[in-house]
Parts: C-alpha cells; sequence; structure tokens
C-alpha cells in the first residue's frame, strides 16, 4: 500500500499550484463574487475544464485520481469555491457524458469548445418533484422523425444562467420506468430553450443558477447520449465521477482554511500570548486536521478505484459524505476560532460556511449517500 504521489502528480498540483498563484482566477478585490466570464477563461486556460476529457479534442486525459488530485489544487488556490464548484460541475457532469455516451460526431462538435472554455455546460436534471427520486422526472422527449421534441422544466441547474449547452435528462418510455429515461445534450441556441434569472443563492456565489424550461425544443436525435432509455445509466455515470472528483475541490478549500486558521492561532493573542497555546484552541485546530486528512484518504480512495475501474458505490459514498460532513463542520470551528472577525463577510471567513452548506445536497443528499451504504451492506 503505497500512499506517495507519483513525480508526475507532484508536478502537475505544484505547476497548478503555480499558476494559480498568479490570481487569474480570483475575483475582483478578494473573497467572492458573481461570475466571471474572464474567471472561467483563465481557468480554461489552466487546462481545469478539460482534465479528464480525451486529449484528442484538445483535454488533459487524466484518470479520476489525477482529476482529483488537480481539483484539490484548484480548490486551494482559488477563494472562490463557486468557481471550482462550476469548473467540476461542467467537466464532470457535462463533459464526462459526452466523452463516454456521445457519438463520434457529438464528441467532435463539443467536446473542443469544452476544453478550451469557449462552451460552459449547464447539468439539468433536478425537477421541482424530483431530485433523488429520479423515478418521477415529468420533463419528455417524443420522438419526430430525426428530432426529439423536449417538454417541461428543470428547477435547478448550476452553470444555467451562463450554459451554452444543456446536458439533460428526460422522458422516452412512460411505462418503462428507469429504462424509459434518455440523455440529451441541447445546445442552448435552440429554439425554444429559456432559462431563468440566476438564483439568489446561500453560497457559491462564482456559480450561478436557475431554472431551465424546454418549450417544444426540437433536438437533433444525434445529441441523444447514449442508447434511447440508458438516461439513467448515464445519469449515474457522470455522479460516479462527480462524487469521486469534485470533491477534490473541497479538500483544498479545507487545505487553505486550515492554513488560515494557524495562521491566525499564532497571531492572535489574548490574556498576554497568542490564543494557539490554549488547549481550547489548539484541540479545536487538530480536530479539523483530523477530519480534513480522514475526509481526504477516503475520496482519495474512491478517486483510485474508479481510476482501476473498480468503481465502488460505497466508497464513493463515504468518500462524499466525509467531505461533506468535514466541510461544514471545520467551517463552523473556523467561524468560532476568529470570534467575531469570523462572523463579518469582510473577512471571508464566513463565505467558507455558506460555501460548503450546498455539500451535503449537490450530487446527491447526504441522506441518500448514507441510504446507499446500507443498502449495500444489505439493510
Amino acid at each position: 500500500m503505497d500512499f506517495d504521489l507519483t513525480e508526475h502528480q507532484r508536478r502537475l498540483c505544484d505547476e497548478l499550484s503555480a499558476a494559480l498563484a498568479e490570481g487569474s482566477t480570483e475575483p475582483p478585490r478578494g473573497g467572492t463574487g458573481p461570475y466571471d466570464r474572464a474567471r472561467w477563461s483563465a481557468a480554461a486556460g489552466l487546462g481545469l475544464t478539460g482534465l479528464c476529457l480525451p486529449r484528442e479534442h484538445g483535454g488533459g486525459g487524466l484518470d479520476a485520481l489525477d482529476t482529483s488530485l488537480c481539483l484539490e489544487a484548484f480548490g486551494e488556490g482559488c477563494t472562490d469555491t463557486g468557481l471550482v464548484f462550476a469548473v467540476g460541475a461542467h467537466l464532470l457532469a457535462c463533459g464526462v457524458p459526452i466523452r463516454d455516451f456521445g457519438s463520434e460526431k457529438t464528441r467532435a462538435e463539443l467536446l473542443p469548445g469544452l476544453v478550451s472554455g469557449e462552451l460552459i455546460a449547464a447539468n439539468a436534471m433536478t425537477e421541482d418533484g424530483a431530485g433523488s427520486d429520479l423515478g418521477t422526472l415529468s420533463v419528455t422527449a417524443e420522438r419526430d422523425g430525426d428530432h426529439y421534441v423536449l417538454r417541461g422544466e428543470k428547477s435547478f441547474a448550476s452553470n444555467a444562467p451562463a450554459a451554452d449547452v444543456f446536458v439533460t435528462y428526460a422522458v422516452t418510455d412512460p411505462e418503462a420506468g428507469y429504462l424509459g429515461i434518455s440523455a440529451f445534450a441541447v445546445p442552448r441556441e435552440l429554439p425554444g430553450v429559456q432559462v431563468s434569472d440566476p438564483f439568489d443563492k446561500m453560497g457559491l456565489a462564482g456559480c450561478p443558477a436557475g431554472r431551465v424550461r424546454f418549450d417544444g425544443v426540437a433536438v437533433p436525435a444525434r445529441l441523444l447520449l447514449g442508447h434511447e432509455g440508458q438516461g439513467s445509466a448515464v445519469f449515474t455515470h457522470s455522479m460516479t465521477w462527480e462524487r469521486s472528483c469534485l470533491f477534490g475541490g473541497y479538500l483544498g478549500m479545507m487545505n487553505r482554511q486550515l492554513r488560515r486558521c494557524v495562521e491566525h492561532a499564532s497571531r492572535r493573542r489574548q490574556f498576554g500570548r497568542a490564543i494557539g497555546s490554549n488547549q481550547a484552541v489548539s484541540h479545536r485546530i487538530a480536530g479539523m486536521k483530523q477530519r480534513l486528512e480522514g475526509a481526504r484518504l477516503l475520496l482519495y480512495r474512491a478517486a483510485w478505484l474508479l481510476s482501476r475501474g473498480r468503481a465502488d458505490n460505497t466508497a464513493i459514498a463515504l468518500a462524499k459524505t466525509a467531505v461533506s460532513d468535514a466541510a461544514i463542520a471545520n467551517s463552523l470551528d473556523a467561524i468560532q476560532l476568529f470570534g467575531g472577525s469570523g462572523y463579518l463577510r469582510e473577512t471571508g471567513v464566513e463565505t467558507d460556511l455558506r460555501d460548503a452548506i450546498p455539500s451535503a445536497i449537490f450530487s446527491g443528499t447526504t441522506e441518500i449517500q448514507r441510504e446507499l451504504v446500507a443498502r449495500d451492506l444489505g439493510l
């Protein structure tokens, strides 16, 4: 059992960290801010929008573990976790299913733009009555010659207000249940695609989200991903990659957060000494470190298994839950360590908590992850 990164992996992360230090992905004046196409392009210029996409289309061709490591470096080097999440969702929930289920023509049409950052992708699955329960989708797709006509509305799609293409899921056979769902790559330019204004969200400010409505949208049949009725498998595959890799960004956030807490505890003085010399403070920071390292080991293992073609649902669910729990708990601890200043937006400490909360909701809630583990245990 070898826990060392390879020379290639270390070099990959070091080069990315050095490039991020130049600040091209940072919002103006630090902290977080609304979506900015220039910062998206900067992330694309660092190769982040195409990490695991094929080299023949301009991507990095990385496996799951290397992708997770790069997103961890991104999360540590960029203070806008929303932008990190936006790039991860674009890459993993959209780029991966196009890579693995799109036709050769579809891949050639869409992947170069996704890699270069010219195109931004959004994953449109969630509906008002269907989130964790995929069997209750209401958006329909009816075959009409060489097109599918999509009708219905998705209630929450990250990247939607800025997206150029939507990976979405619709019912093509109402009688077939899970086997009646199909996946599509839908260009925004098609008549009938309607996107709402960005939601006013709690966190992840750098990732706009909104509703997407398909009002009789005629999608060319060539943009079907996989076969008709294969949508559930396509979605499950994309979530396997997203849960194994995107959460590397949260490891990076916690790395940055922990470093800042140690610096603050060493510098801040009360009653004539650094607050870090108080056991109540030092033990809190030690607990933050423990959560981070435990979550990191679980995520690395899940990504390592996926990289070797041995995707393990339990390993992935445990990793996703551990990272989410650690990100929220560590962010609460960070605010407590900083005291009154941690409560102020100007310091940016509370931003991590607002960005951590949704990690327990998207990509399958923490409750769903624990249900997956329980089922694998035979319960």
